[in-house]
């Protein structure tokens, strides 16, 4: 299978730190030849970055029309957040015999990824490594269809909202967060991991 077309260096990476800083705001639309004069792009690098945030979705791409910053209605994020609450949660029992040593080490690592990127990371790596945790996580469910329920409601919504990342304390928060949710796999801990899960949907960081 021939390997997707990416855009220029750096480009995909400096579009989202200007969506999180706010330059685009919510529901902002993302113009090509605006984009293009910006960062000095050329207009096929530029479509291959918007492709690539759309994929990863942190921009949504709507067909005929084009790109722009995800801006969820409120009440159907706070819905949409408490189904992930009781999905999430509900999970943590189905998964919690799957866990094996190995299981763990490797979900250790992935929090250690996370923490290390706040240092000397891009945004993207940042969200690619946060969503790769909570995938590893939810893979060691049984229950095949309720990962996928997971999956599909946490497609509904942009993959790491930008006014969530905005402020580093929220980060750190978060990564702290991962660390607690393998210490309480370890642990084999079960109420201790829903209770987790459910601080860390809440905030809406995952």
């Amino acid at each position: 299978m021939p390997k997707a077309a990416t855009a220029q260096p750096g480009l995909v990476d400096r579009i989202a730190h200007d969506i999180q800083a706010g330059v685009f705001g919510p529901g902002a639309w993302l113009k090509q030849i605006d984009l293009q004069e910006r960062y000095d792009a050329k207009r096929l690098d530029v479509r291959r970055a918007l492709d690539q945030l759309a994929a990863k979705r942190l921009i949504a791409h709507i067909p005929n029309r084009g790109y722009h910053v995800y801006a969820m209605d409120p009440d159907q994020h706070l819905q949409i957040r408490d189904i992930r609450i009781l999905l999430e949660t509900g999970a943590a029992a189905d998964l919690m015999p799957n866990v094996t040593p190995a299981k763990v080490r490797a979900l250790r690592a992935l929090a250690e990824r996370f923490a290390k990127l706040l240092q000397d990371g891009t945004l993207l790596e940042q969200y690619e490594v946060n969503l790769a945790f909570h995938a590893g996580m939810y893979d060691l469910c049984r229950n095949r269809e309720l990962v996928a329920l997971i999956h599909e409601t946490r497609a509904r919504g942009p993959a790491a909202p930008a006014k969530e990342w905005v402020t580093r304390s929220r980060i750190e928060i978060s990564a702290r967060e991962h660390f607690d949710m393998v210490d309480a796999l370890e642990a084999r801990d079960v109420k201790r991991l829903q209770k987790i899960i459910a601080q860390h949907v809440g905030q809406d960081i995952s």
